[in-house]
């Protein structure tokens, strides 16, 4: 191992990790293949949304971006040479199917087919996602998540890709991150597709989870041989600024918005009552249908958690008030005072154990918990001599995958970590300035550098054991 990160060490608590462990990286389709325009694939809502003038940073898209689809045999090769056992991508929906109904594109199916035929050559399980937020322009011109139909033509959507790649893929996972594709994309506005109307993104987190739920019921009836279908949440830790009624009250509601909306249906078939009064009050309603409820929660295998910070929260204003302009409970984010990421995100790893063992004791059936997404962006430089020394990412990657440990040790059931990201990327309304890769893109020239982490990682990921614990021992 490189003696830079060796240096670095492993938390001794990852010793506890068992060999049985996943280790893994992850991207997405949008973010890494480029080729927006190539071999039939259909506009979707990031080619859009990058197009608005002042929404994405520099007016960036992702039009190149990595390149992987024309490099995919090279990154994968990359991907074996880091020895994980798993690579988690996104499939496109623009590319297998265009305008987001109608037949499979064959030559979209086609590229997700030879890269599951790669992986498994270099001996690594291929973990696909079926939504990583790039919803066909046409279905967004229909009205979007917002609308209950688009959870109709993604579970049609789903079953063009399981039916082709089944067989070979083992693990699915319907939805990446719903509460960025609604939250963000319809109330916030800062991402695709941009609108800013929070009745909507409300009806959008239903109608997204009952999507999760149509495709997962319709790929298990046709599964052929054992497979484990899911669906991946991020979230944070939301606790309290003190122990206050108003800063417990504002905890529970950001933790209810941000956690609860999506995990408790999914683990229980209900919605958490005091988030939909909550809800109510803000003139917003869940538009469930009878039978929703049972589709959503149906059994799944395997509950994807992608993790990169943590707050507290104050239901008092800076200027002492409780309620804001338009009378509603105050939720102030605070921070805990701790360095921060270049995505100014704390850096709080204690907190990502306390998440994991909340959702344990929260949810006793939960099913297992894989780390799906976590890692850092920091400023990455190449030095003269080539190499990208990341000592920041280094130590982050260490006190996650540490906190991990520790969950685990104190009961919640973790199964697995994939660092993100494999490379650096497209990184949605950042556009290029910010860095999560473990290994370097130059964006003029595509070559992939790995970086300080990725060897450090790729020691871990092979051994699964904790290195000489002298620095210069070998």
């Amino acid at each position: 191992m490189d003696t830079t990160a060796r240096a670095a060490g492993f938390d001794p608590a990852i010793a506890s990790l068992p060999p049985s462990f996943r280790w893994g990286v992850a991207t997405s389709a949008y973010q890494i293949e480029g080729a927006v325009a190539e071999d039939g694939r259909g506009p979707s809502i990031w080619d859009t949304y990058c197009r608005v003038p002042g929404m994405v940073h520099e007016g960036d898209n992702g039009d190149v971006a990595c390149d992987h689809y024309h490099r995919m045999p090279e990154d994968v090769e990359l991907i074996r040479s880091l020895g994980v056992d798993t690579y988690r991508f996104s499939v496109a929906w623009p590319r297998v199917q265009p305008g987001g109904v109608g037949p499979a594109n064959p030559k979209g199916l086609a590229f997700y087919d030879r890269l599951v035929d790669e992986l498994l050559a270099k001996g690594v399980d291929p973990w696909v996602t079926l939504y990583h937020w790039d919803l066909p322009q046409e279905l967004e011109d229909a009205g979007g998540w917002p609308v209950r139909d688009t959870a109709y033509r993604f579970a049609d959507y789903s079953m063009l890709v399981f039916d082709a790649l089944q067989d070979r893929v083992r693990t699915w996972t319907t939805l990446n991150e719903p509460w960025c594709s609604a939250m963000l994309g319809y109330h916030v506005g800062r991402q695709a597709p941009g609108r800013t109307h929070f009745p909507d993104a409300i009806k959008a987190v239903h109608h997204l989870l009952l999507g999760h739920g149509l495709a997962t019921q319709r790929m298990r009836e046709a599964a052929t041989k054992p497979t484990e279908f899911g669906i991946t949440l991020n979230m944070g830790h939301a606790a309290p600024a003190t122990d206050s009624e108003l800063d417990r009250e504002a905890a529970r509601r950001a933790d209810g918005l941000g956690r609860r909306i999506y995990l408790h249906p999914v683990v229980t078939g209900e919605y958490p009552a005091d988030v939909v009064a909550d809800l109510a009050a803000r003139g917003a309603e869940l538009p469930v249908r009878e039978g929703d409820l049972e589709l959503i929660s149906q059994p799944i295998e395997v509950l994807g958690i992608n993790h990169y910070t943590s707050s507290r929260y104050s239901g008092t204003a800076e200027d002492g008030s409780t309620v804001d302009a338009d009378g509603l409970p105050v939720d102030r984010e605070l921070r805990y005072g701790r360095p921060v990421t270049a995505m100014d995100w704390e850096i709080v790893p204690e907190q990502f154990t306390e998440l994991l063992l909340q959702n344990a004791r929260e949810y006793p059936d939960l099913p297992p918990m894989v780390i799906t997404e976590n890692g850092a962006a920091f400023d990455d430089g190449v030095s003269p001599d080539g190499s990208v020394a990341d000592a920041d990412r280094v130590a982050y990657l260490d006190s996650h995958i540490a906190a991990v440990a520790r969950a685990r040790e104190g009961g919640a059931d973790v199964r697995g970590y994939f660092a993100w990201s494999l490379m650096d990327n497209f990184e949605w309304s950042y556009g290029y300035e910010k860095r999560f890769g473990i290994v370097h893109v130059d964006y003029e020239t595509q070559v992939r550098t790995p970086k300080a982490s990725a060897r450090w990682y790729a020691d871990l990921s092979r051994t699964g054991v904790l290195p000489a614990s002298d620095p210069s021992a070998h």
